[in-house]
């Protein structure tokens, strides 16, 4: 059974943050304030000690817009626009149809924001499908960028910086007139996080709109058809039970949620370009950070964990 393999670990790697039981990589990250909880998801600062030249070959895959400001360490990254080369830098990744492959060269230092669905229309203008597996410059959002990394820069703790981010937001909500997300984006955001195989047609009609209009709607908050916005939530799941960042409790849950080996094989394979079994052999610390995040947001919007408690897997 994959749960009896061994999980990939880079020992090269030091988190700040820590480990989990499993040596598994962990950010510093939390949910947002109460005032913002209407325009963001989550908040994380990632500091990781690597030996100088040190290459880690690793990927990202997010179900929702992340303004990531990253103070230190070479990036590259395959996005739909083809190789970007970064560095320090404030951009706007969209959200991913599938793994996206990363590199960072040296140590680095990475604070940012999740985004919920349909804020960054909801504030900007900003649609998801437009920013679907791309990497914008955080202006897109209204960040001023060398404003946003000179204040982030001279911060002395993650704690910290997220507060100073947290303000910055909050500015950009108030220049913006604090247009709230469509509530349907919320629901289906929830529906995602609790029962990803439900049927779509069915979601419709509960919210009073047609199938088409859903459809629509999705599109623009999430970057994905609903279809594949709940296949994509399944995998991510599922992912997070095999990097051993997901309540051990859900595990059978989670499996149930495909036909058979075969299935789960033959979605996998398509979403993260790797088998279960190669995905759990192989470290991948950059995306265990991300899925070990969402995990914690989901509980926590499940009410399943309160802000600030003891993660399953810690």
């Amino acid at each position: 059974m994959l749960k009896r393999i061994r999980r990939g670990v880079d020992g090269a790697i030091a988190p700040r943050a820590g480990t989990s039981r499993g040596g598994q990589p962990l950010s510093h990250n939390r949910a947002p304030a109460p005032d913002l909880a209407p325009w963001i998801a989550r908040l994380y600062a990632t500091v990781v000690d690597v030996p100088d030249g040190y290459r880690l070959e690793s990927g990202l895959f997010n179900d929702v817009s992340v303004i990531r400001i990253q103070l230190r360490g070479d990036w590259t990254a395959q996005t739909a626009d083809g190789t970007l080369q970064l560095g320090r830098a404030a951009l706007v990744f969209g959200p991913h149809s599938h793994l996206m492959p990363v590199t960072v060269t040296g140590s680095f230092t990475s604070i940012g924001v999740q985004l919920r669905p349909g804020a960054g229309h909801a504030l900007q203008g900003l649609n998801a499908g437009d920013v679907i597996d791309r990497i914008v410059p955080a202006e897109a959002f209204g960040l001023r960028a060398e404003a946003a990394m000179e204040a982030l820069a001279a911060t002395r703790s993650p704690e910290q910086a997220l507060d100073v981010l947290e303000g910055m937001i909050r500015r950009i909500i108030a220049q913006s007139g604090g247009q709230l997300p469509d509530p349907i984006s919320a629901r289906f955001e929830a529906l995602s996080f609790t029962d990803p195989g439900a049927s779509v047609a069915e979601f419709a009609q509960s919210c009073g709109i047609s199938s088409r209009q859903l459809e629509r709607l999705i599109r623009r908050d999430f970057g994905l058809p609903p279809k594949q916005v709940l296949r994509r939530a399944r995998a991510l799941d599922m992912a997070s039970h095999l990097r051993g960042v997901a309540d051990e409790a859900e595990a059978e849950e989670i499996a149930l949620r495909y036909y058979d080996q075969s299935h789960l094989t033959r979605e996998f394979t398509a979403l993260f370009g790797m088998s279960p079994r190669q995905f759990v052999e192989a470290p991948s610390p950059l995306l265990t950070l991300a899925l070990e995040s969402r995990q914690s947001r989901r509980l926590e919007a499940m009410e399943r964990l309160a802000p600030g408690e003891p993660r399953p897997w810690q």
